[in-house]
């Protein structure tokens, strides 16, 4: 026989556990036994009024804010109706049936003021390190450093020349903060080159061509991470220029030791790493093994000898060409003794011309300068170390395990979708690599730590 319809009709009283109605497999119930937010009151508790209306849990908002994070949910009004909606997102952020979720503009204004102000994102993305360190998820014998272009929220074809300036009235938040960090080495420092172009909703963002895609305005999200689990163990914001990335490289190098006491013995980085100046940082300053290869730029293409054809004798300080001559810093002898270093941190050995001019070998040594010389930077000792380095098993080992950070970065545009910023500024683009670092740590947690009762993964 069929049965009638059943029509909903209001009960006087509800039993209703929502804890029964959380899958025991869920990510967030995983997720949640790493999360420890019981000392943000207390740090934000300088930043809150004595008097007046109580505000909103600083701690759901966090909750909150790590669920949209975790889960690929870019919009925070979007954020808001899901959290109104799914009862794990409910159970995650305390709030029950009868909670209410706020509103999407309260997370502007806490995000502009007092989160900022106390940088509360960073201590929250340091309590997912700390966490990792605690789960034996980091070794923090090797590290691996790299940077990966994020578009930023301006529109391109309003973008002006920068030789003209930003147009008049041009005021705004993200133009106060570009006009704070002209001088900061990770932004407007960073090169004395001025951009092509500037976006006046996002003047600090850099125009760049570093893709094959078409020229577009970014900021670079810099990763320093373990290499045993890929766990990240620092993020940095810069602007989209070499120059900006190796200052974050070693900001989240010292950061990291002070922080965390993680002294690793090798770093691995790719060619734009390679440096003379940051080569020689990580092995004299921090004694760090450079698994990184040098970027050189002495290899000839006209089949003319190269610097590798020219011995060194470092007793002699000069160098020794196929032909027998010496190189030397200097052929003259001065009354006062002159800086051999250039501007560049290079030593410019010459040969004499009257050794140059008979030679038989010239056609393939200088055949269009008088007299062949040969650039040596006076770091030269740590390049040497890491050409040394790069010959070596380690290095092999360490080049494939670099991957790792590449794989962090598809991760973080596919899965978390975070390949264009949603915040303006140099801050905006902060906390938003913060809170994604933050989100990714946490689900690598979730994965390889069993929850109590499961088998760990294979």
């Amino acid at each position: 026989m069929m049965g009638e319809r059943t029509v909903a009709q209001e009960a006087l009283f509800y039993s209703f556990n929502i804890e029964r109605h959380v899958p025991a497999d869920h990510l967030l119930r995983s997720i949640d036994r790493f999360i420890d937010l019981s000392g943000v009151r207390e740090h934000l508790r300088p930043f809150y009024s004595d008097t007046g209306r109580p505000s909103i849990d600083p701690e759901l908002m966090i909750r909150m804010l790590i669920i949209g994070y975790c889960m690929g949910i870019r919009s925070e009004r979007r954020l808001c109706e899901e959290v109104h909606l799914n009862l794990a997102y409910r159970w995650f952020c305390r709030l029950g049936l009868e909670g209410d979720v706020p509103d999407h503009s309260t997370f502007s204004k806490n995000r502009h003021g007092r989160f900022r102000d106390s940088d509360l994102l960073r201590q929250v993305f340091e309590m997912t390190v700390q966490q990792c360190i605690g789960q034996g998820l980091v070794g923090g014998e090797g590290f691996a450093v790299d940077a990966s272009l994020i578009r930023a929220d301006v529109s391109r074809p309003k973008a002006v020349l920068a030789a003209d300036g930003l147009p008049p009235g041009t005021a705004s938040r993200a133009v106060r903060e570009y006009l704070e960090v002209l001088d900061d080495a990770a932004f407007g420092g960073a090169t004395p080159v001025v951009p092509k172009y500037l976006a006046p909703s996002d003047p600090a963002s850099r125009f760049t061509a570093a893709t094959p895609e078409r020229a577009f305005f970014a900021y670079s999200t810099n990763y320093l991470i373990d290499l045993e689990n890929a766990v990240i163990v620092d993020v940095e914001a810069t602007t989209a220029i070499r120059q900006a990335e190796i200052l974050a490289q070693r900001r989240m190098i010292e950061r990291t030791q002070q922080r965390f006491d993680l002294w690793p013995a090798r770093l691995a980085a790719d060619t734009a790493y390679g440096s003379a100046d940051n080569l020689a940082w990580l092995v004299e300053e921090k004694g760090i093994e450079p698994h990184i290869r040098v970027f050189d730029r002495s290899a000839r293409r006209d089949g003319t000898f190269e610097r590798d054809d020219f011995t060194f004798d470092h007793a002699d300080d000069s160098y020794i060409c196929p032909g027998g001559k010496r190189l030397r810093p200097t052929n003259r002898n001065f009354t006062t003794e002159r800086s051999r270093v250039d501007k560049d941190g290079f030593i410019r050995y010459r040969a004499a011309q009257h050794d140059c001019t008979p030679c038989a070998l010239r056609p393939r040594c200088s055949p269009n300068t008088p007299a062949r010389k040969i650039a040596r930077s006076v770091h030269e000792g740590a390049r040497d170390m890491a050409r040394d380095l790069a010959m070596t098993d380690a290095y092999a080992t360490s080049r494939r395990q670099r991957k790792k950070v590449e794989m962090l970065f598809a991760h973080l545009k596919r899965i978390l979708k975070l390949d264009r910023l949603r915040l303006r500024g140099p801050n905006g683009a902060r906390d938003e690599f913060l809170l994604a670092a933050t989100a990714q740590n946490l689900r690598k947690m979730a994965k390889i730590v069993p929850m109590p009762g499961q088998l760990a993964p294979a």
